[in-house]
């Protein structure tokens, strides 16, 4: 288990499968994966996987992200971050690392810092994501 990661996790991995969208916000104490539409935030404190199908137009915080698809929003992730050969990614992206395959796509402005501490990432936003 990652150093910065909540130690609440659900019985099963959440999963948003292709054809349900969702308006509204999403916060889980585990992983999740998405291969739906949404129109949200996302609050994670585990591992969130965006789906080849998954097109999402909101922010996301978690502690660790492999990205497939589309997001137009800004991403904060507290440990990796992966960018696979078909995500497209329109918005600002704060991560401890970052690994980008050929064929993705990014536009926006990346921050990279070591040590991110996801409880504090997940409190700034807290408010941000009950507004």
């Amino acid at each position: 288990m990652a150093k910065n990661q909540i130690q609440q996790e659900p019985v099963s991995p959440n999963q948003i499968n292709a054809g349900t969208i969702i308006h509204g916000n999403i916060v889980c104490n585990g992983n999740i994966r998405i291969d739906g539409n949404m129109k949200g935030k996302i609050e994670c404190s585990g591992k969130v996987v965006i789906g080849n199908t998954a097109v999402i137009e909101g922010d996301i915080v978690c502690a660790n992200l492999d990205m497939m698809g589309q997001v137009t929003g800004n991403i904060f992730v507290a440990e990796k971050t992966a960018l696979k050969a078909t995500a497209r990614l329109m918005g600002d992206l704060q991560t401890g690392t970052l690994s980008i395959e050929p064929g993705s796509e990014f536009n926006g402005k990346c921050t990279m810092a070591a040590n991110l501490d996801l409880a504090s990432m997940l409190a700034n936003k807290k408010e941000t994501l009950l507004a």
